[in-house]
């Protein structure tokens, strides 16, 4: 096996690993629509930043290449990690006119990866946002699929829409629901239709499976009324199937209050032991007032810094009072966060 294989294999394991302890729930749907071999692109719905990305590709048998917003990249040095771990860099209006030339160099890499029968993440609504709802699918992923049906003829790629559903994004910690879709077979679209028409096919099915795959709530003037019922209701966001019933059938439950938690005690020794760490987690938060990334800065900063730190205190306790402590000492650690992780009530986002 390649280093490079091996280095993505264990970061993979190292951020599934994270998200055991982050996520209280994560519940995949459908991993048989997953072609086992072949050109795939899986097109994702975006409703929580880098969150999505993570969570698609930990629970999922291919290793796939994705793209990512250029203004992730600018460290030269982050830039390197990132394009070891199968990320590509794409560039939008918003980085400059001059730069969206460099989307050429993007799309042959995406061919490539077409025609050597790997998997591409792309998501197709352009941008994250936490509204329940599929936005307009930007044509971009249809250029990239087409594009390469033209450049390597006779070459066969499976479009598999993804759903990804937040409990609430917000809260530490959430449930997740991932739904695989049905692979659409773009390049029978491709051969059977011109190629105008052979975008607006893929881009409808497309989009018709994502709004089946999470909970998607029109954007109208209903929206808001649907979205606090739900909500009021302390529905199960990630019982997709069943909360898509209610906003076909306009048939709601009765207003109930947010599960409450005892575990106040836990959540504030792990607080005491995680000083250090959280301090510098809050000051840093602080300067995030992006909503939308406030649940990636919260995953990527205790992915990091909790392992480091509990390592180091461990280390710390090794020195005074022995292996065998020190050992202890860590695994409590990581057990009252599991403890806390998997007990802790997962409500839906507040309707006040």
């Amino acid at each position: 096996m390649e280093v490079s294989q091996l280095w993505f294999r264990f970061v993979r394991f190292y951020v599934q690993l994270g998200l055991y302890f982050y996520a209280k729930k994560i519940r995949v749907v459908g991993i048989k629509n997953v072609p086992k071999k072949g050109a795939v692109l899986f097109a994702v719905n975006h409703p929580n930043g880098l969150l999505d990305p993570l969570i698609v590709t930990t629970n999922n048998p291919r290793g796939s290449y994705f793209l990512v917003k250029a203004a992730a990249f600018k460290n030269p040095i982050i830039e390197k990690i990132l394009n070891s771990l199968n990320l590509i860099a794409i560039y939008r209006m918003r980085d400059g006119i001059d730069q969206l030339a460099k989307n050429e160099e993007v799309f042959n890499k995406c061919y490539t990866i077409f025609n050597r029968g790997k998997s591409l993440m792309i998501f197709p609504e352009g941008s994250d946002c936490r509204d329940r709802t599929i936005r307009p699918l930007s044509k971009g992923f249809t250029r990239i699929v087409y594009g390469a049906i033209e450049k390597y003829p006779g070459i066969q790629i499976q479009v598999v829409p993804v759903g990804v559903t937040y409990q609430n994004a917000s809260q530490y910690p959430s449930k997740v629901a991932l739904h695989y879709g049905k692979p659409i077979d773009a390049s029978e679209i491709y051969a059977n239709n011109i190629p105008s028409k052979s975008i607006n096919i893929l881009k409808k099915q497309v989009s018709d499976q994502l709004k089946t795959l999470c909970v998607h709530i029109e954007k109208d003037e209903n929206y808001d009324a649907v979205l606090t019922k739900l909500n009021d209701a302390q529905v199960d966001f990630t019982e997709v199937k069943k909360v898509q019933e209610m906003i076909r059938t306009s048939t709601f439950p009765s207003k109930k209050e947010a599960s409450k938690t005892y575990l106040k005690p836990l959540f504030y020794l792990i607080i005491l032991n995680s000083l250090v760490q959280y301090s510098i987690y809050k000051k840093k938060a602080k300067k995030n007032t992006d909503i939308d990334f406030v649940d990636t800065f919260r995953f990527t900063f205790n992915l990091f810094a909790f392992s480091f730190f509990y390592s180091l205190q461990a280390l710390i306790v090794s020195f005074f009072f022995g292996n065998e402590i020190a050992l202890f000492y860590f695994v409590f650690s990581l057990l009252i966060v599991f403890i806390y992780v998997r007990l802790s009530p997962a409500n839906t986002e507040s309707s006040s």
